[in-house]
């Protein structure tokens, strides 16, 4: 490792920075997207499906770990919400990852997309006509156990299928967001820990420590862009990113 870390050149890191800086600005700012953004950045960066894909889930474990300390410096997060999803996220993740070692989940991919394909657009159409009231949700529970077993049997859907029915149901976007990132490491610890133990120092390329760099410096901006982005046009954020990446993953699954 020692090695490894020596033979870093600024040249070969910085591209991967850069990506893991963009991704999870988004993510700490929206609730969710990290996987996704990071993914498609990496592989359109020349790096192979399978490297991307390992980088990104060595890399989520430390930055839902520093995204969910900045959210709660920033009081962005509801505990009793928090406790709610957290539970049942944590035990959906250890079934989705149980679930991944026997029966893929890849034929239900374009469904779950297509649902969050539409999530996502009627998020924009009601931030823009006709914006929910802020209330408490009251569908929690199930949220966090399909959200936790979606992001380990079909390689990611937390942020957004959590996020986006938390706000449907009229949650506060800045507290909905802070709630299911600082719930998200949970998971993200829960799910990763096999596949680090597995990998052992193998998973840290050039790309994961440039992730890992530029995911830790996005994470404080992340918090402070959800804290202070009025609801509305946070929520038409929330409906067109969750929008354009549900779109481009119906496209490639399809393909």
């Amino acid at each position: 490792m020692q090695e490894f870390l020596s033979s870093l050149e600024l040249s070969q890191v910085l591209p991967f920075i850069a990506v893991g800086f963009a991704a999870q600005l988004v993510d700490g700012a929206l609730g969710m997207a990290f996987g996704v953004i990071s993914s498609t950045l990496l592989m359109s960066l020349g790096l192979p499906p399978a490297a991307a894909s390992a980088s990104v889930h060595v890399v989520e474990t430390f930055t839902t770990a520093a995204s969910s300390i900045s959210h709660v410096a920033h009081r962005n997060v509801d505990w009793r919400m928090f406790v709610r999803l957290a539970i049942p996220a944590v035990i959906g993740g250890a079934l989705g990852a149980y679930v991944l070692s026997s029966v893929s989940a890849a034929t239900a991919r374009p469904l779950i997309l297509a649902y969050l394909l539409c999530i996502g657009t009627y998020l924009i159409w009601r931030g823009w006509v006709s914006p929910p009231r802020e209330r408490t949700p009251r569908i929690i529970e199930p949220l966090g156990l399909v959200g936790g077993f979606l992001d380990a049997a079909g390689g990611g859907g937390y942020g957004p299928v959590v996020t986006s029915n938390l706000l449907v149901q009229g949650g506060s976007p800045r507290k909905v967001i802070g709630t299911v990132n600082t719930s998200e490491f949970f998971l993200t610890v829960t799910v990763s820990a096999t596949f680090i133990a597995a990998l052992g120092f193998s998973a840290f390329t050039h790309a994961t420590i440039g992730l890992l760099i530029g995911g830790l410096a996005a994470s404080p901006f992340g918090a402070l862009i959800a804290k202070r982005v009025p609801a509305r046009p946070l929520m038409i954020l929330v409906g067109t990113v969750l929008t354009l990446t549900s779109a481009y993953g119906i496209i490639s699954a399809l393909r």
